[in-house]
């Protein structure tokens, strides 16, 4: 009833699943929009039929939907997502944080993952790439939100207390505007990867259990870590094999390694 009075036009259902396309089916909005799957052919009234092979890429999906007037998929591969944050902003949030004063380079991390622990890398790991940047007189911001405040406290601890831990502590906007403060992010494939991403951050993405050919970071400065293993990608939430070794054997010495090569792009 609240999306109905909110007299929408059309609603892009992103997800192939009946649920998803309950909500604008039952708020009557006119124009239903989505692809094939799970029989929903009565909840939806503007079909696209999905090909995989000439759209592997989710982003690729979910703009191929908006182009109606089109009956092929064909979309531009340099389709970059780009978030800007003002200078004005920046500054109201480091004065926030009390982290005006400090003119030191950032190294932004970013430990959790909402999709589960088969997309963490270990918080050691972390520690070790922390340790290294503090030692060369860097600051390290630890990004994430209540959820990963334990990780994040973890890895703090590992570093010696000398991060700036903002687990649960800012709105996405001012962790956008952190975010958009550092020189390089290392991240797990998480929505703050992608926000990395998109404020055109050197950044090193570690993927263990998902595709960083579905789903990768759209950024020509990024370079993805991933050990390839005969196991991986599962996309399962937690390791079946109960071993995680696509990201415990991911060793930090090699994120370490990317980092260099993506500052000096």
């Amino acid at each position: 009833r609240e999306v109905q009075q909110r007299q929408y036009d059309v609603a892009y259902i992103l997800p192939n699943s009946i649920k998803s396309a309950l909500v604008p089916w039952l708020a009557k909005i006119p124009l239903r929009v989505g692809f094939i799957g799970e029989q929903r052919y009565v909840l939806l009234n503007k079909l696209r039929r999905l090909n995989k092979k000439k759209l592997p890429k989710m982003l690729q999906r979910f703009v191929a939907l908006a182009r109606l007037w089109k009956d092929t998929f064909e979309i531009e591969e340099d389709l970059l997502p780009e978030l800007q944050v003002s200078v004005a902003e920046q500054t109201a949030v480091l004065e926030k944080f009390s982290l005006m004063d400090d003119e030191r380079q950032v190294l932004g991390l970013c430990p959790g993952a909402e999709f589960g622990a088969a997309k963490q890398w270990p918080a050691e790991h972390y520690a070790a790439v922390a340790r290294y940047y503090l030692d060369q007189d860097w600051q390290v911001f630890l990004f994430g939100s209540a959820k990963d405040a334990d990780v994040c406290a973890e890895i703090d601890s590992l570093a010696g207390g000398k991060c700036v831990d903002l687990a649960g502590k800012t709105t996405l906007s001012e962790a956008v505007a952190l975010m958009s403060v550092a020189d390089l992010v290392v991240s797990n494939d998480s929505g703050l990867m992608h926000v990395a991403a998109a404020l055109h951050k050197p950044l090193v993405a570690v993927y263990g259990s998902t595709d960083p050919g579905f789903t990768p970071p759209l950024n020509r400065q990024a370079k993805v870590e991933k050990l390839d293993l005969s196991c991986s990608p599962c996309f399962k939430r937690e390791c079946p094999l109960g071993h995680l070794n696509c990201l415990v054997e991911l060793k930090p010495s090699q994120v370490l390694q990317a980092s260099k090569q993506v500052l000096t792009r």
